[in-house]
């Protein structure tokens, strides 16, 4: 009995010791030293107040370690309620693969130089914050880079060609106050999602997209304007593409061929005319909108086109047939 008792009490010695925050992990003194630095410059919010001494930095909320060497890879900080800038002591992190700063309403400033030092980055995400200033040209140093979204920001300026020296897989850059034209380069771009909607740019959809190899392609809420039929293709990979409400993209829709892969299109709000190619009705649309613009001619038929109401039709020149009233 007496050994069975003494077991016991070894087990829940072990447990305990197992599930104490000293000794749950290891920690890198100086990552340690970074992280806390980052937390006080941020004005020590309270989704950060378990980031303390007592506790080994590889188990703090939003920061994840290598199981080999305990240093630091990605920090994740989300939904803190301070008004500060992100800190330049993130620059402190040599090993961080992963950054993000997420729903931080408060967070502003521009994106600071020392991001552009973090060189095994390979995922940054500043989303949803208030951050402004330009997009900065020195992450085009961040050479591993595959995912880049600055959504939902205050950034101004141009889009730096040189983001299309990346290998990124998804770039997104939507609901910003960006300006100007949209670089020739990002066609060169191995960007298999392309968000760049809700801002004002302006100037054509560049020519040298007609070799694109985008997968999702998003530029509504623009000033875009001309052809954009270059686009489309059979053979391209496109699966969505939203041009809506950017009122001056013009082109003859007759003759396109829509992408094998294409499941969604908007085009809603621009002055494209013609009439919808018949191999619109057999594709399984997800999403369709074609309303104000300039077509004309019958609706295909096929159930995947015509499951639409007449909201995704309507407002055009002389466009008929189901569900719009029957051509004369």
């Amino acid at each position: 009995m007496a050994s069975v008792l003494d077991f016991l009490c070894l087990l829940f010695l072990v447990l305990l010791l197992s599930s104490s925050p000293v000794s749950s992990g290891k920690c890198n003194k100086d990552d340690k030293k970074a992280l806390l630095a980052i937390k006080k410059a941020l004005g020590d919010p309270y989704v950060l107040i378990a980031w303390t001494s007592q506790y080994a930095c590889c188990d703090w909320a939003g920061v994840r370690c290598n199981e080999t060497t305990s240093r630091v890879t990605s920090l994740d900080i989300d939904g803190t309620n301070t008004s500060f800038a992100i800190p330049s002591a993130v620059a402190h992190l040599p090993f961080l693969t992963s950054l993000t700063f997420h729903k931080n309403p408060g967070l502003t400033g521009p994106i600071p130089p020392a991001i552009g030092t973090i060189t095994d980055l390979t995922f940054l995400r500043l989303d949803w914050n208030s951050l402004s200033g330009p997009v900065p040209d020195f992450l085009a140093r961040l050479t591993r880079l595959d995912y880049l979204n600055l959504a939902f920001n205050q950034f101004s300026g141009a889009i730096p060609a040189s983001l299309a020296t990346l290998p990124l897989s998804y770039l997104a850059i939507d609901h910003n106050r960006l300006t100007g034209p949209i670089p020739e380069s990002l066609a060169r771009s191995p960007a298999a999602y392309l968000y760049l909607s809700n801002n004002n740019l302006t100037g054509s959809i560049p020519p040298s997209f007609a070799s694109n190899t985008f997968e999702r392609i998003d530029l509504s809420r623009n000033q875009l304007s001309g052809d954009a039929a270059h686009l489309f293709g059979k053979s391209k990979p496109l699966q969505v593409l939203d041009l809506s409400r950017n009122h001056a993209i013009e082109f003859n829709i007759t003759q396109v061929e829509i992408p094998e892969e294409m499941t969604a299109l908007d085009l809603n709000h621009n002055r494209v005319y013609g009439r919808l190619p018949p191999e619109m009705g057999k594709v399984e649309w997800q999403l369709l909108n074609v309303s104000y613009n300039r077509l004309c001619g019958p609706i295909p038929s096929g159930e995947g086109i015509q499951r639409f109401d007449r909201y995704a039709f309507f407002h055009n020149k002389c466009l008929c047939g189901p569900p719009l009233p029957a051509c004369k």
